[in-house]
């Protein structure tokens, strides 16, 4: 059983592939940088249905916030830089500071802030290795719900019918309920 932040940092730090994963992105010493999303929610969700191998994931989401350089070559460098380290991973990288203009949303102020408004709260995380080894969770939208495997929209997917169409359409394209079956999904009107 998961309860608290702490307990799904001790679940990271015990999964040598996710470590690695880690220790490759901290590697690169980006700026707010995070691994986020689906990394750190499948972990999650696939040890609460006491799965004994790791779900595949389609890719492994890094994400920075450099206000200085925000082009699309940057990123893809740093993609080939972590696969030159790990090949097998599905690095993709993309700089936070720059990516308001692809979802045509007023700026991010970090990337926790954009994390913040990622479609679903179960989704809305991130983790990172220190220079000290030790691991920081963020979790702009509280951990309730990846613990509970409870998905919805977080509050700024909620907050206009475009963006509540968005998140419906993202839960029907994914059908994470036949990969995870004791997800509960919440339904928007």
């Amino acid at each position: 059983m998961l309860y608290n932040e702490q307990d799904i940092k001790i679940l990271i730090s015990s999964d040598k592939w996710m470590m690695d994963a880690l220790d490759a992105v901290r590697s690169l010493n980006l700026p707010d940088c995070w691994i986020c999303a689906g990394f750190v929610r499948s972990k999650i969700w696939d040890t609460l249905h006491n799965y004994g191998m790791r779900t595949p994931v389609p890719d492994v989401d890094v994400i920075y916030f450099d206000s200085i350089n925000i082009s699309e070559q940057q990123e893809k460098l740093l993609e080939a830089k972590l696969k030159a380290i790990d090949p097998a991973v599905p690095w993709s990288v993309k700089n936070q500071a720059r990516m308001h203009v692809v979802n045509n949303i007023p700026p991010y102020a970090s990337s926790i802030d954009a994390i913040s408004k990622f479609p679903e709260t179960a989704t809305a995380l991130g983790i990172k290795l220190e220079k000290d080894d030790t691991l920081t969770l963020t979790a702009p939208s509280g951990i309730q719900d990846v613990i509970s495997i409870v998905l919805r929209p977080t509050v700024f997917f909620q907050e206009t019918a475009e963006r509540r169409n968005v998140y419906k359409q993202r839960m029907a394209k994914k059908n994470w309920k036949s990969i995870w079956p004791k997800l509960v999904i919440e339904t928007v009107d």
